[in-house]
């Protein structure tokens, strides 16, 4: 049996015990990356006026973001009109970043409402954008229950930023 190591996996399996991703102190990660102000090291790629985009830690594929509403906010239907305005048109600025950065075939976009539903983070809506290329689904996820990452989150966080400018 061969053995592919994945050290940077630990993080997420140590937080998935904490039930959607809120932490001792109640906190959200959304909320405390808008707080924190701590970009670089947070993967914040984009901050607007009522929403920020930031690079998931534990992506499904290279270039996944996430697009969430500053505010701590887990229903669609509690949003503003231009809160849930900024929110869509970041969505498309940042599709529109990684087409030019990563070069992707397609996306997938799409929000998990609810625990069912998939949200990892119940209490704070976001928007998931995961850049998809023909042929990227492999028997890596199949057969060994791995994803191979074909580049360190650091680096294309720097290209998206340095798009931005």
């Amino acid at each position: 049996m061969n053995h592919l190591w994945a050290p940077w996996r630990i993080g997420y399996i140590r937080s998935a015990v904490k039930s959607g991703r809120i932490d001792k102190k109640g906190n959200c990660f959304f909320c405390k990356y808008v707080k924190e102000r701590k970009d670089t090291a947070n993967l914040v790629v984009s901050r607007g006026k009522t929403a920020f985009v930031v690079m998931n830690k534990f992506p499904y594929n290279m270039g996944h973001l996430m697009v969430a509403p500053k505010i701590h906010q887990g229903k669609l239907e509690r949003l503003s009109d231009s809160e849930l305005l900024e929110l869509i048109k970041t969505t498309r600025d940042m599709r529109n970043l990684l087409s030019k950065v990563v070069k992707p075939h397609g996306f997938n976009i799409g929000i998990n409402l609810g625990r069912v539903a998939g949200a990892g983070v119940v209490g704070h809506l976001h928007i998931h954008i995961v850049p998809r290329w023909n042929g990227d689904t492999n028997f890596m996820p199949i057969t060994g229950a791995t994803k191979v990452m074909p580049q360190m989150l650091g680096t294309l966080y720097k290209e998206l930023v340095n798009a931005l400018k």
